[in-house]
């Protein structure tokens, strides 16, 4: 993901300009085969926030779940991208609660911090990059709270990530976080060197036409898990950009001149890709 820096910043030097191909036709099949239901649900989820400190800085994280439950549920960390705890990763952790887990969106800055622009977002997660074990740190605080509410089934963690999440869930599998499974939603590759015997399983989803993910560092990514003897899915989207699964990408995409765009298909694919991951490694 340390590529992406100089991507954007490549980026910004040579004025890239996308081209827009979101015809009205293109839009509607985005709308129909999208991942993410219009329909209000029926199910009781409930969101709340939850706060925690590490150090002198608060975190401001959001939980979601469904109240009707009363057993003990699966829980998933939701990790979000470089902007920050917006409304898409909490919107991710109730489509989550919705299936029966116990999902935390993460604060990852601290004190709800969001980046408005690439420039800050890049100010924002840059000390991830240079210090791994920063987002070992916050995630660790992250599971910790949310394993001490009653409904966590504290045996059965999962993390998925997007872009920068997606970055630092591989990372903190690899570190060694108690984790069964973690799911890179086109997320940065080039992370930490992963350890033999590391247990958690890997599903990554990346875009076929990731500019900030090339092949090269594809390549090497898997490269390093099958020395290590890890055990991963790697999945390919055609067509896809980077940030795909998110439905303001586009608009990211133009207002800042940046090469993603979202794409309904490979978010849905996606999405059920993980499904099936989860169904592999944790159970309702």
């Amino acid at each position: 993901m340390t590529d992406n820096f100089r991507l954007f910043a490549f980026t910004f030097s040579v004025l890239f300009v996308l081209v827009a191909c979101n015809n009205a036709s293109n839009k509607t099949k985005e709308k129909n085969d999208s991942a993410i239901s219009t329909k209000t649900s029926a199910m009781p989820v409930t969101e709340e926030p939850v706060s925690y400190e590490i150090g002198d800085q608060t975190f401001k994280s959001f939980v979601a779940y469904d109240e009707s439950r009363k057993e003990k549920r699966p829980v998933v960390l939701v990790i979000p991208e470089w902007w920050g705890l917006t409304e898409y990763p909490r919107m991710r952790a109730k489509m989550l609660a919705e299936m029966g887990y116990l999902a935390m969106a993460v604060d990852m800055y601290g004190d709800g911090r969001l980046a408005e622009n690439p420039k800050d977002a890049t100010a924002a997660s840059r000390p991830f990059y240079d210090d791994p074990q920063l987002g070992k740190l916050r995630m660790d605080a992250a599971l910790a709270k949310v394993k001490s509410m009653p409904m966590a089934d504290t045996s059965q963690v999962v993390a998925i990530g997007y872009c920068f999440g997606g970055s630092m869930v591989l990372n903190y599998a690899k570190l060694g976080g108690p984790v069964n499974g973690v799911v890179s939603f086109h997320g940065g590759l080039d992370g930490v060197a992963p350890k033999k015997g590391t247990k958690a399983q890997f599903l990554i989803c990346h875009g076929g036409a990731d500019g900030f993910v090339p092949q090269e560092q594809v390549d090497a990514f898997r490269k390093s898990m099958d020395s290590a003897g890890l055990s991963y899915t790697f999945k390919v989207y055609p067509n896809a950009t980077h940030a795909f699964t998110n439905p303001n990408a586009t608009e990211k995409g133009k207002q800042f001149g940046l090469p993603i765009q979202y794409n309904g298909a490979a978010d849905t694919a996606s999405w059920n890709d993980m499904k099936a991951f989860f169904s592999q490694t944790i159970r309702l």
